[in-house]
């Protein structure tokens, strides 16, 4: 009975607190997001308030709120679309790659780590965070900006590389052979393929039965069925964002647009939690020694998110204000980042307060170097949302 006092108490002064930060976000017309960073690193472990009683909540409902932004932001999509952008940013994606995980790499040798470290650090600097970006396109209203499916190309890009990456690292730090490495790339390449392909191919079946008149049969359908294929991306060594995002392609039309409006309260309830999440797994009194590695890495993978967004925009035809909201929209770190400091906080312990601090700077930083870039341009190239 205390325990449930105690949760109770703590979500309801969460919630409450989360509301007044959104409310001056939005009053400020900024995202809410570098707000609720802050808020979950001040009630986190070593914070000024911590709340012990929420946090296994605030942790499962972080994986829920990955899972709702990205299968809300493939509800503005459909695979025919994201097919054709995908085949025209393979070379973006390939400078993502070494733009963005050569400072780690770098960072890596000269912090002295051993190769899985090094190979780990490259990884957290590379990957930019789906979940915050997705929100942030929504909090911004650029879900039909021109330059949005450059975007979407990385992000996309980016969590089916992690396929192959996370079970070479896993081996890796757990110091296993180079097969082992091997046959867990072969099967996650098959899943990926297979997914896309099932999506492609049968995703009006699966529009057709996830349709339905009533609005609470459709919340369960389509939310249960994102859980189930995001769990089985988990299986297979993917991304749950990647399942997540291959459900929303499906839905087309009219059943879209009910979907996002009967999800939307879901979402933005659980992807606070998984904002607060990230916030939640930082002890500040870790911070402080980690901050001038943090803040160069930081630096470093500002400046060259940009170039890999202006590049990706450029490749679209997008005038010079679209290429810069693209490259600061890929600024944020932050889930993918924090999975793979995990993966190898055994072999390289030293890496935690690094990747943390690191995270938790671009994190806050990114979304508002996203949002000041639309006051840098005057007259933003957008074009009217897109209907699927």
């Amino acid at each position: 009975m205390h325990t449930s006092l105690a949760l109770l108490l703590e979500l309801g002064v969460i919630l409450v607190g989360l509301s007044v930060l959104g409310a001056a976000a939005r009053r400020w017309s900024f995202s809410p997001v570098p707000l609720y960073l802050l808020a979950g690193l001040a009630l986190g472990n070593g914070g000024i308030a911590p709340v012990p009683a929420a946090g296994d909540f605030v942790e499962v409902g972080a994986s829920i709120g990955v899972v709702l932004l990205l299968l809300t932001l493939g509800l503005e999509f459909n695979t025919a679309e994201l097919t054709h952008s995908l085949r025209r940013h393979v070379p973006s994606a390939l400078l993502d790659l070494v733009l963005n995980a050569t400072p780690g790499l770098v960072a890596g040798w000269l912090l002295g780590l051993p190769w899985p470290g090094v190979l780990a650090l490259a990884g957290a600097t590379w990957v930019s965070s789906s979940g915050i970006i997705s929100r942030l396109l929504t909090d911004l209203r650029r879900l039909g900006n021109r330059e949005t499916p450059a975007i979407l190309s990385i992000l996309v890009m980016e969590d089916f590389a992690m396929a192959i990456y996370l079970p070479v690292l896993v081996v890796l730090a757990s110091g296993g052979t180079w097969w082992q490495a091997l046959i867990g790339v072969v099967i996650a390449i098959a899943s990926v393929t297979a997914a896309f392909a099932a999506s492609h191919r049968w995703g009006h079946h699966v529009n057709r039965w996830l349709a339905h008149p009533d609005d609470e049969q459709l919340m369960l359908r389509v939310l249960g069925t994102t859980l189930v294929v995001a769990a089985l991306a988990e299986l297979v060594s993917v991304s749950a964002a990647v399942g997540a995002f291959l459900v929303g392609l499906t839905l087309t039309g009219a059943t879209a647009e009910r979907a996002r409006a009967v999800l939307a309260p879901l979402r933005d309830l659980f992807a606070a939690a998984f904002f607060l999440a990230i916030g939640f797994a930082v002890s500040p009194a870790q911070l402080v020694p980690a901050l001038p590695a943090a803040l160069a890495l930081a630096l470093a993978g500002i400046a060259t998110k940009i170039a890999t967004g202006w590049y990706a925009a450029r490749r679209d035809g997008i005038a010079p204000r679209g290429r810069l909201r693209a490259g600061t929209a890929l600024v944020a770190r932050g889930e993918f980042s924090v999975v793979i400091m995990s993966l190898a906080s055994a072999t390289s312990p030293e890496l935690g307060p690094v990747v943390t601090a690191y995270v938790l700077l671009l994190a806050t930083i990114g979304p508002l170097i996203t949002r000041w870039s639309g006051d840098w341009i005057s007259s933003p190239h957008a074009r009217a949302p897109r209907s699927n």
